[in-house]
């Protein structure tokens, strides 16, 4: 697990019932991509977060494979329909094995 990494996400406190908001995700990665050679000239092993999922209340909201090219510091920005109160659960999947969750709570109003 990489010490540096800090996933950040924003969610709206409160949308009414069928409101589509907007959900923005960071995450703080290096992504190394497997490509760059080091100071000795070996490359540098491949570390990126690989995969990116949220869902709503266990329901898929959006899943993305990730790859090599992608910058360092992955954001993700997208509209989710919110139907009920609930949870929006946040997981980023590292090369090395690693998941990072996060979760943010949404309100009816």
């Amino acid at each position: 697990m990489v010490e540096e990494v800090k996933p950040r996400v924003k969610v709206p406190k409160s949308a009414a019932a069928g409101e589509v908001v907007t959900i923005k995700a960071l995450i703080s990665h290096k992504m190394e991509s497997g490509q760059r050679k080091g100071s000795d000239g070996n490359l540098i092993p491949r570390q990126i977060i690989n995969r990116f999922t949220c869902d709503l209340n266990g329901v898929n909201v959006i899943d993305v494979t990730v790859e090599p090219a992608v910058s360092t510091n992955p954001y993700f920005e997208f509209d989710a329909k919110v139907d009920a109160a609930g949870e929006f659960k946040f997981t980023w999947y590292d090369d090395d094995g690693s998941v990072y969750e996060d979760v943010k709570p949404i309100a009816i109003a």
